[in-house]
């Protein structure tokens, strides 16, 4: 059986009502600042949007780095929540290739998995702006980790 026709198996079983609601993910504080917002959650995909406005560089176009960070961001909350019981995932590897600029709106990402395994995880995030045009398509590998060997949390609390 491949990849792609196997049920992804998370945390919260095969069983997507089990998977947490959009509002119940933690966004963490640079995916908050740029606007980003989960909206669909599932074991099998999870889509966020993200605000040009605020998001551009000198230009007036959607800056590079800030697709790189809404795909990063999806990419790592779906991968922690597939990363399974007592584990937690930190991104190895992001590719972007930028297909066109997004001036105003919306963009959003679509983060499907690629691959699940014990250790490693990939993830394709398709990015489109408002008309449904591809404007990044990205790719992040993340690598699983143990609990215990978790980082402190953000505040220096342990």
């Amino acid at each position: 059986m491949s990849d792609a026709s196997k049920p992804v198996m998370t945390l919260f079983g095969t069983d997507p009502a089990r998977f947490p609601t959009p509002d119940q993910i933690p966004l963490g504080e640079l995916a908050s600042r740029m606007g980003i917002v989960v909206t669909e959650s599932a074991p099998e995909r999870m889509v966020a949007t993200m605000p040009v406005a605020g998001n551009r560089q000198p230009f007036g176009l959607l800056h590079g780095g800030a697709s790189a960070v809404l795909a990063e961001s999806i990419a790592s909350i779906h991968a922690n929540l597939l990363a399974g019981p007592g584990r937690f995932a930190v991104g190895v590897e992001l590719s972007c290739t930028h297909h066109r600029s997004a001036k105003g709106g919306v963009v959003t990402a679509v983060c499907t998995p690629l691959h699940v395994g014990r250790t490693v995880a990939t993830f394709q995030i398709a990015i489109r702006d408002e008309a449904g045009r591809p404007t990044c398509t990205a790719r992040l590998t993340c690598m699983s980790r143990s609990a215990q060997s978790a980082p402190p949390a953000a505040d220096g609390a342990s």
